[in-house]
């Protein structure tokens, strides 16, 4: 997913710049890249094509978080919860689906 902003520049704003969202698995190939290729950071972000502010945040995120980490209780309950209240937000939708279907049908037949 691109979103996009206007950068201000020096009191003045900048044309539009594209920001790109790239998957946990690029990000992650990415780290591992700068970790042990040899090369400066600067170096593995140039070939990548990405910034090296952009590396050099995944690579303090990833000694933060590493993957793999066992989830802490507290994450493990907010995971939980979050899992339920999908399931219930799917039911919900799920419903309105029906609903909608249902007075779609209702509507054609009172014409």
């Amino acid at each position: 997913m691109d979103t996009y902003h206007r950068g201000i520049t020096a009191g003045r704003e900048s044309t539009l710049r594209r920001h790109t969202h790239y998957s946990a698995e690029f990000r992650a190939e990415a780290v591992r890249l700068a970790e042990t290729s040899g090369q400066s950071i600067r170096s593995v972000a140039m070939d990548l094509g990405i910034s090296n502010e952009s590396l050099s945040r995944w690579i303090e995120q990833s000694k933060e978080h590493p993957a793999g980490t066992p989830l802490d209780d507290e994450e493990r309950a907010e995971l939980e919860a979050l899992r339920a209240r999908v399931k219930v937000l799917e039911t919900e939708r799920e419903i309105l689906r029906k609903a909608a279907a249902f007075f779609a049908s209702e509507t054609e037949r009172t014409r």
